[in-house]
């Protein structure tokens, strides 16, 4: 069915619960395990149906923020998803203490116990007004900073529409187009600084509720970490800081030498060629059309879901105004179809989008067809990042179909800010875990230890005078820090995995492809670390790991001058 044509129905709170309520009674009163199974896999039918309407509801809405219908369907769902939750809990909850577990474990797997204790321990009755209240300020957030228009030449743009402008050959452009998104910034900075704080404190109030120290292990626990934990996180982020730093570092020096100036600014970040960095070639519909064409050549695989895909218009791609930033891969599970969002600018990030969220949406689709249960549908978030990240450079052979004479500048120019993201990625999960780890941090403290942050993952960063930059605000045009706590480092593990699938890839391009598959044919029925190793790739971080990955890809870099 195509996304137009899919019908919306607002989910029945009252309806809901008293299906779920009966399903509940049938898990508990149970003679034998049969009825048990049958019972969880009604409750599993029902949450596909509702969860689909809440995937309507939310893409409608971030499509146009100023839709006012689905603008009350988000705040309503924002209201009603904490009882939804609840009600999930106690079924999860009927699970667990099943005298049937034994045989349940059998038919489900082991896993999904142990990702339904983990889900558990992730909310009670007592919290879910602060659940509440959290998600209100998340849209608050997010509509805020859709809401953002900037006058550029005499023009209002979106911030999206900037993005060419910051990556300008000319210098005095670049620096002009982050002063004026700086300054939207500073000229909001109450508001944003009140957000953050209210969220902050309110996520600290749910994880003592839940009888932790802080958020944070609540936070690991909401990702449904089921492999790894802060120490792991901890030695991956030092393995960055002592072993991928300095590579990075020596790539910035090339970058300076490349574009000709003594020392950058942060607003020489992006720009990583004199004359520009590469541009996709051609309108949005022709590169669409080219990204079509791209999977239909990649796999028999992919052909059958490019198809799907783009036959049921579960792509919607153009920037524009009341559009929400950024770009997502969601899913209405009752259709088995998958659905990109994205912003395009006309950058090379645009093809990004069809590589790395098509990445995502790929691992659904195959993934809903083997009839996995919700709950196994998908891995942790690494494990789904890795999915998109490698689809991004698996990817490579097709780069002239995007950009035509300018693919080799593409081809470096993504593995080089591949390589500088990963440092970037872990100063933010380690601001977050201070920031969790010291709630009561005024605005001004925040920002100093960010700076400091900047100083230990990305020494050659220097802001300049750029407001909100320059006083260590760059972190609150980071959505993920309000809106997806702990979800970042996710995607330097992810591409660290990603890196290793390409190198695997320039060995041995089917046996690479075999290997991509079996990772994500497995959806979330492994953890992460199992997925890994039966890839025959090692873990992010495992000791050494970094070492090995960052000179490989360094090495890739010498052997491929432009």
């Amino acid at each position: 069915m195509k996304f137009s044509e899919m019908p919306y129905t607002r989910p029945n709170l009252e309806e809901i619960q008293k299906s779920g309520n009966e399903l509940l009674e049938k898990i508990r009163s149970a003679s034998a395990a049969e009825e048990q199974i049958d019972a969880y896999l009604a409750y599993e039918e029902m949450s596909r149906q509702v969860g689909t309407n809440c995937a309507l509801a939310y893409v409608r809405h971030t499509i146009d923020t100023r839709d006012e219908f689905y603008e009350k369907e988000s705040d309503y769902l924002d209201e009603v998803d904490p009882a939804l939750q609840e009600m999930g809990q106690k079924i999860n909850l009927a699970l667990l203490e099943s005298k049937f577990r034994p045989q349940l474990e059998e038919r489900f797997g082991t896993l999904l116990f142990k990702n339904l204790e983990i889900s558990v321990r992730c909310m009670k009755p007592e919290i879910m007004e602060l659940m509440q209240e959290e998600n209100r300020l998340t849209s608050e957030y997010q509509k805020l900073y859709a809401s953002a228009m900037v006058e550029w030449e005499g023009e209002m743009l979106p911030l999206p529409k900037l993005g060419p402008f910051v990556q300008s050959p000319d210098r005095a452009v670049r620096k002009a187009a982050c002063r004026v998104r700086g300054q939207w910034f500073e000229d909001h900075r109450q508001q944003l600084d009140e957000l953050y704080d209210k969220l902050v404190r309110n996520r600290d109030r749910q994880g003592k509720a839940m009888g932790y120290e802080n958020y944070i292990p609540l936070a690991y626990d909401r990702l449904g970490r089921n492999c790894w934990g802060p120490r792991e996180c901890r030695a991956f982020r030092e393995q960055i800081a002592s072993d991928m730093v300095p590579i990075v570092a020596r790539v910035k020096e090339d970058q300076a030498r490349r574009i000709g100036v003594d020392k950058l600014k942060f607003y020489d970040d992006a720009l990583l060629f004199p004359d520009g960095n590469a541009k996709p070639q051609g309108t949005s519909d022709e590169i669409l059309a080219a990204g079509l064409k791209m999977y239909q050549e990649l796999s028999p695989e992919t052909r059958e879901f490019a198809e799907f895909l783009f036959g049921n218009e579960l792509l919607d791609v153009l920037s524009k105004e009341g559009k929400a930033p950024g770009g997502y891969c969601t899913d209405f599970a009752a259709y088995k179809a998958p659905f990109i969002f994205s912003n395009f600018n006309g950058t090379s990030g645009d093809v990004d989008v069809l590589t790395h969220e098509a990445g995502h949406a790929f691992a659904f689709y195959r993934a809903a067809r083997k009839g996995y249960l919700s709950a196994l549908m998908s891995p942790t978030m690494e494990g789904c990042e890795t999915h998109s990240m490698s689809m991004e450079f698996l990817t490579a052979p097709w780069h002239e179909s995007f950009f035509g004479p300018q693919a080799r500048k593409y081809e470096i120019f993504h593995c080089e800010d591949s390589l500088i993201f990963i440092p970037y990625g872990c100063m933010v999960d380690e601001f977050q875990h201070i920031m969790y780890e010291q709630p009561e941090l005024t605005p001004d403290e925040r920002n100093g230890i960010w700076l400091e942050l900047e100083k230990k993952y990305r020494p050659w960063m220097d802001y300049e005078d750029l407001p909100s930059f320059s006083r260590g605000a760059r972190w609150q045009q980071q959505p993920h820090i309000y809106m997806n706590p702990f979800y970042y480092i996710d995607y330097c593990m992810a591409q660290t995995m990603a890196f290793q699938f390409w190198m695997a890839s320039l060995e041995n391009r089917e046996d690479a492809w075999k290997k991509y598959l079996a990772f994500v044919d497995q959806g979330g029925s492994r953890t992460f670390e199992e997925l890994v190793q039966n890839a025959g790739m090692k873990l992010p971080y495992a000791p050494g790991c970094i070492r090995e990955t960052g000179v490989a890809i360094s090495r890739w870099i010498d052997e491929n001058p432009l």
